[in-house]
C-alpha cells in the first residue's frame, strides 16, 4: 500500500516543481533568462516560446540579449515583451534585441514579495487537494472492504506527514525567494 502514497508524494513534487519554476519567472535584482519563459511569439501563426526562436544570453548581470534566429523576428519579439508583464522596455539595433535590467525599487520589492507568497500559497492549496484526493480515495477502499479502517487510519497519518514536509518546502522556498528579492 506504500505505493499508494508514493503516488500522491510524486504529485506534490510536481506541485513544488511547478512553484519552483513559477518563482524562477518572478524577477530578482539581476537579469534571469528564465522571466523569458512564459513570452510567447507569433511565429508564422503559432504562438512560440521566445527560448524557441532566439538565443537568449547575458552578456553582463543586469543585461539580457535576445538574438533571434529569423531576423524578421525582431519586431514580433519586441512586441512580445512590451505586452508581457515584465516591465521592461527592450531596445532593438537591428540585430539583437536587448533588455536592461533596472535596480528593482523597494515598492516593486513588495509587489514582488507578495507575487511570491501567492504563489507559494497556491502550491500549498494544490498540495492539500491531492491530499484530500488521496483520503476521499482510502475511504472508498475501505468502503470496498479493500483495507481495514486501521489501514487507512495508518495511511492517513502517513499522507499527513507528506503533506506536512510538502508545505513546509514550499514555506522555505518562498522565504529564500523573499530574501533573494529584498536583498539589495
Amino acid at each position: 500500500m506504500k505505493e499508494v502514497n508514493k503516488e500522491f508524494d510524486a504529485k506534490m513534487q510536481k506541485t513544488i516543481d511547478v512553484v519552483m519554476s513559477d518563482f524562477a519567472s518572478v524577477r530578482a535584482g539581476r537579469a534571469n533568462a528564465a522571466v523569458l519563459d512564459k513570452i510567447t511569439v507569433d511565429y508564422y501563426g503559432a504562438p512560440t516560446p521566445l527560448n524557441q526562436v532566439a538565443a537568449i544570453s547575458s552578456p553582463d548581470p543586469r543585461t539580457l540579449m535576445i538574438q533571434p534566429w529569423d531576423s524578421s523576428l525582431l519586431k514580433a519579439i519586441e512586441k512580445a515583451i512590451q505586452t508581457s508583464d515584465l516591465g521592461i522596455n527592450p531596445q532593438n539595433d537591428g540585430r539583437v534585441i536587448r533588455l536592461a535590467f533596472p535596480q528593482l525599487t523597494e515598492e516593486r520589492r513588495k509587489e514582488l514579495t507578495k507575487q511570491v507568497r501567492k504563489y507559494g500559497e497556491g502550491g500549498k492549496v494544490a498540495i492539500r487537494n491531492i491530499r484530500r484526493d488521496a483520503m476521499e480515495k482510502f475511504k472508498a477502499m475501505e468502503k470496498k472492504s479493500e483495507i481495514t479502517e486501521d489501514d487507512r487510519k495508518d495511511f492517513e497519518k502517513e499522507l499527513q506527514d507528506i503533506t506536512e514536509k510538502r508545505c513546509k518546502q514550499i514555506d522555505e522556498l518562498t522565504a529564500k525567494k523573499e530574501t533573494e528579492l529584498m536583498a539589495v
